[in-house]
């Protein structure tokens, strides 16, 4: 009988993977994510089409390689990489060989220039490209017990909780330097407030798994751009209880490790970003990377309503999704992980 059908404890890293990736899990299901929440992908065309636009960037900065590469990491059912290839110049296509990478079984209906991929290919010149894929990779949890001692959090397939040994290791290392559990909301650079010992109740998700998987995909890229998309928090400002959570059918629900919901947490992206130690590297939000592409969010010239109302309509409608896109308190915080390798910064034009 394996742990899971015995309801034994097990902690959160071993649970969702179980609960995502496993046999009948949550992101082998046939609605794929779309079913079940919206990413910026779902929100508008303009996503894809600024992503377009990144890859010819990249492509330019490679001087027109013969043969440019699109990956797309944590691919879903293929949306992103499909409005790319769509979005791009006629001359840039031909040249591009896309890859979705996705556990999933490959969609009957994705166009046949698109390559599936269960891993990364091994070697990249071109853009890689991760939105909403680190939040996924499942990480464990600790909390301070009453001793003020982080401890890993243990969970049952039905999502009772119950705290485990002390962290120790390499994951204690990674608490001490990216999430240190004595800090409070405003502490600078994760600055212990309260002394060396933690307050009790205080949560952290490890986000070392997610580090050692970015960093192996970044390894992948010889010249290009990888960029990660996501939730995401810095050592300024880590939320002092986690943000572990999940989703199903577009709301918000407990995280519950059984295959019925997704489970996320946001991603702590400056950690990720020392993972690889590369000089071309930018932290920055959704907001500021898709104005640097071109996506505002500005309404037309309310004359055109007069005169072109057609036009004005569908310029109208452009900047609301734009608008979507970029919105403080929504999709345009989350935050862009952006590593450049061989090439200059491309999001500076």
């Amino acid at each position: 009988m394996t742990a899971e059908a015995a309801g034994e404890w097990r902690g959160w890293r071993a649970a969702a993977e179980s609960a995502l990736y496993g046999p009948g899990g949550f992101y082998r299901r046939p609605e794929g994510p779309a079913g079940h929440f919206r990413t910026s992908v779902h929100a508008s065309p303009l996503f894809a089409g600024a992503v377009a636009r990144l890859l010819c960037r990249v492509d330019e900065a490679l001087g027109r390689p013969a043969s440019l590469d699109l990956v797309d990491m944590a691919a879903g059912r293929g949306e992103l990489i499909t409005g790319v290839l769509a979005a791009l110049p006629a001359e840039v296509a031909a040249r591009t060989r896309a890859y979705a990478v996705e556990i999933a079984d490959r969609p009957h209906t994705l166009d046949h220039r698109i390559e599936w991929l269960r891993e990364p290919p091994p070697r990249i010149t071109g853009l890689l490209f991760a939105n909403e894929w680190l939040d996924n990779v499942p990480v464990e949890v600790a909390e301070v017990d009453s001793g003020g001692v982080p401890r890993l959090v243990l969970v049952r397939r039905d999502g009772v909780e119950r705290l485990g040994e002390p962290v120790a290791g390499a994951e204690a290392e990674w608490l001490a330097r990216w999430w240190p559990l004595g800090a409070v909301d405003g502490a600078q650079g994760g600055e212990a407030l309260e002394g060396p010992e933690g307050i009790e109740g205080l949560r952290a998700e490890i986000g070392l798994p997610r580090d050692e998987a970015w960093a192996s995909v970044v390894a992948a890229v010889d010249r290009g751009l990888a960029v990660a998309v996501d939730y995401a928090h810095t050592a300024r400002q880590r939320p002092p209880f986690g943000t572990l959570t999940g989703f199903r059918e577009g709301r918000e629900t407990a995280p519950v490790p059984d295959g019925s919901c997704d489970i996320t947490a946001h991603v702590a992206l400056d950690a990720c970003a020392a993972a690889c130690a590369l000089p071309g590297t930018r932290l920055l939000s959704q907001r500021d990377a898709l104005r640097a592409l071109g996506i505002t969010g500005e309404r037309p010239p309310l004359e055109l309503a007069s005169t072109r109302p057609a036009e004005y309509v569908r310029a109208l409608a452009t900047a609301g999704e734009a608008a979507e896109l970029t919105a403080t308190g929504g999709l345009g915080d989350f935050g862009w992980l952006v590593q450049s390798v061989g090439i200059p910064d491309v999001l500076a034009k």
